[in-house]
């Protein structure tokens, strides 16, 4: 991106930097991604979550699955925001989390039995997240991250299956589990994002605000 020259001692910002009272819609319903937002100081103006079809086509990847639902989840909100003036020139932000066994997709799980089947699938073995983050700034720059991230978990027993499943944790889950609740204690090894597979990756998120113009540190207190 092309700087503006400046005063000396003064820093100019690029011509689409947003100002501290620039609007943010959450393209999301799930209270962890909000959460995860309003951690690092950013509290989205509005939520507007998507009702898309989350199954996967046939032969496609888990990568490809969780980029195709971000992008459908923000052109979703997009037609939404665009309806609403106070929306219209806000930033938009969407997510979504795919976890996998090999090119074998796991459901958000929604019965009991989905989540038993996905925690014997991934009992003593390593799985993959994919969750893939879409950003519209209000000049309609598209901008997208995927964060693979690698967990394995123990090998877990009937009763800590049937003991996780009576938390009810599960249930809407990605693979069947909340890796931010007691299913962080089944797992041995993460690499990548924690927060990816809650369902946000900060460091990304963070970094594609903040390079799009939007004051990601407008509430900490100092410059934004």
């Amino acid at each position: 991106m092309d700087t503006i020259a400046a005063p000396e001692g003064l820093l100019a910002p690029p011509s689409d930097l947003a100002p501290r009272h620039a609007r943010l819609v959450l393209a999301s319903a799930s209270p962890r991604r909000l959460a995860l937002l309003q951690q690092v100081g950013i509290e989205p103006d509005a939520l507007l979550p998507a009702d898309v079809d989350e199954t996967p086509r046939k032969s496609e990847t888990p990568r490809e699955l969780a980029r195709r639902l971000a992008r459908a989840k923000l052109e979703a909100a997009q037609e939404a925001a665009r309806r609403r003036d106070d929306l219209s020139q806000a930033w938009l932000l969407s997510a979504d989390t795919v976890v996998a066994v090999g090119r074998r997709i796991l459901p958000k799980a929604e019965i009991p039995e989905e989540a038993a089947d996905c925690l014997r699938l991934l009992s003593g073995r390593q799985h993959r997240v994919f969750t893939a983050i879409c950003l519209l700034s209000p000049k309609d720059a598209r901008r997208e991250r995927i964060v693979e991230s690698r967990v394995r978990f123990k090998r877990l027993s009937g009763r800590e299956i049937e003991s996780y499943l009576a938390s009810g944790e599960w249930r809407g889950k990605a693979g069947g589990y909340a890796i931010q609740g007691l299913a962080g204690s089944f797992v041995v090894k993460l690499v990548g994002s924690h927060s990816a597979v809650i369902g946000l990756p900060l460091y990304e998120t963070v970094s594609l605000l903040d390079g799009a113009g939007y004051p990601v540190r407008g509430s900490w207190g100092g410059p934004a």
